[in-house]
């Protein structure tokens, strides 16, 4: 059984109705709950829950410092490719935009990490976009074994892959997997997703169990906010989350907030989310997981970022580039969206530690692992 027959046990409209019903009595219930469960997580990010917001930041404070510390784990995207067969409409590399493409080269590769080394950087996002002839399995395993006794912990945002091919990466020094599942929506996927590999709702969204399967370390899940109702999606978010950790256990899990952002292409979102209740969001997960890692990259606006430093928040990145090759030679037409915080990895250590934080580089603990 993978995750998808538990999705199937779920109605979207009946779970939407659920979450628009809950009470102030029922989020005061998952504000004192010892353990909360889904139903308090509904709760949580339910409309009766937007008048107890300054309670849930103060409840997500605590139990952020108690578990985490005073620290904010820093990493840094790289984008290796803009080259995809997909048609997410939704996505400024879309096959069908009229954008140059390209694929980087080793050469290019160590030129982009120079760069990022000298910022700091230990943790290192490896992104493409899903092309499996130009940035697949093979592709993606070359720059692994290029890479890895370059930083301490190696992530990847890419195409979803086979069981075998995960084993495959995790043996050229892989930690990480973030694969978004986008919405969970089955009945709507198809209209966000008309074309290539990723049209397929039931392999996208058992994904993470072959991740599992294979030990990798992390697993990074999450929804794109603006296509479909949050609270709804966000709820099946979290059912995933409840399911692969009681499932594979020996694994970690991260939760990150790709909000839409301006892109090549004319989509517009359809639900949007504001700051409050994303911020609500935010708080709702670190209330019902407290072991969560959570992530914010820099689609958020600097000052969204500031505020969210230690009210759930436990990673971030900085000085973003979302096209191949922006570190060293920036090209505005290969990029993915716009980033919105875009401050240097000095500006956002500084904001850090005049908040009491301290910026971490390197996952000792990881490092040690490996």
């Amino acid at each position: 059984m993978s995750f998808y027959h538990i999705h199937e046990q779920y109605d979207w409209d009946e779970v939407s109705v659920s979450i628009q019903s809950k009470s102030a009595f029922d989020v005061e219930n998952a504000l004192n709950a010892v353990n909360p469960d889904l139903e308090d997580f509904k709760a949580l990010i339910s409309p009766a829950a937007a008048s107890y917001l300054e309670q849930m930041a103060q409840k997500s404070f605590q139990l952020t410092q108690r578990r985490f510390g005073k620290i904010i784990q820093m990493y840094i995207p790289l984008y290796l490719s803009n080259e995809c067969a997909n048609g997410c409409i939704y996505c400024g590399f879309n096959c069908k935009n009229q954008i140059n493409r390209c694929t980087l080269t080793k050469e290019q590769i160590l030129e982009e990490v120079k760069h990022i080394k000298s910022m700091g950087f230990e943790h290192l996002l490896l992104v493409t976009g899903e092309h499996p002839k130009k940035c697949g399995v093979d592709y993606v395993e070359e720059v692994l074994t290029l890479l890895k006794s370059e930083f301490a912990n190696l992530s990847i945002e890419i195409a979803p892959m086979d069981l075998e091919d995960y084993y495959r990466l995790k043996k050229h020094g892989l930690n990480t997997v973030y694969v978004y599942q986008e919405t969970y929506n089955k009945h709507r996927y198809p209209e966000y997703h008309p074309k290539g590999k990723k049209a397929d709702f039931k392999y996208r969204l058992e994904t993470p169990d072959r991740i599992g399967q294979a030990e990798i370390h992390r697993i990074g899940l999450g929804c794109l906010l603006g296509l479909e109702d949050w609270r709804t999606d966000s709820f099946y978010t979290a059912l995933h989350l409840n399911y692969l950790e009681q499932k594979y256990w020996k694994t970690k899990y991260s939760i990150s907030f790709p909000r839409l952002r301006p892109h090549v292409g004319s989509f517009q979102p359809n639900h949007p989310i504001n700051d409050r209740q994303l911020v609500q969001l935010i708080c709702a997960y670190r209330i019902f997981n407290q072991e969560l890692e959570i992530s914010l990259s820099t689609r958020e606006n600097a000052y969204f970022r500031d505020h969210m430093m230690g009210i759930g928040v436990t990673s971030m990145s900085a000085g973003s580039k979302t096209e191949p090759g922006g570190y060293a030679n920036p090209d505005k037409e290969l990029k993915q969206f716009d980033v919105s915080d875009d401050r240097t990895s000095d500006e956002i250590e500084r904001v850090i530690r005049n908040k009491g934080f301290e910026a971490v580089w390197k996952d000792w603990d990881q490092c040690l692992v490996m």
